[in-house]
């Protein structure tokens, strides 16, 4: 909320815990997301989230925003590995 984009090869990863539904809206958001909720790193839904009224669920014990088409790959059954600026990687979740 309030940002202007999310630069390219950045992502923003919100961890819950434990898997439940989990929505998203995009009020204040003036730019379109991918949505792309995982469980222990597998991919359990993608959504694309349109400016200011995008909304989306999913099942996830996190979801990760990315800049909008950067998921446009990603399909639920995949895994994902996250990499931190160090180098290092982790799986979401």
């Amino acid at each position: 909320m309030f940002r202007r984009s999310i630069p390219d090869e950045h992502a923003l990863v919100f961890p819950f815990g434990e898997p439940k539904s989990r929505t998203l809206h995009m009020a204040f958001v003036p730019f379109a997301i991918d949505a792309v909720w995982v469980i222990d790193g597998e991919v359990t839904a993608v959504t694309r989230l349109r400016p200011f009224f995008g909304f989306g669920r999913g099942r996830g014990d996190a979801v990760i925003e990315l800049p909008a088409g950067a998921a446009a790959a990603v399909e639920p059954g995949d895994r994902i590995e996250l990499v931190h600026p160090d180098g290092t990687t982790d799986v979401p979740g």
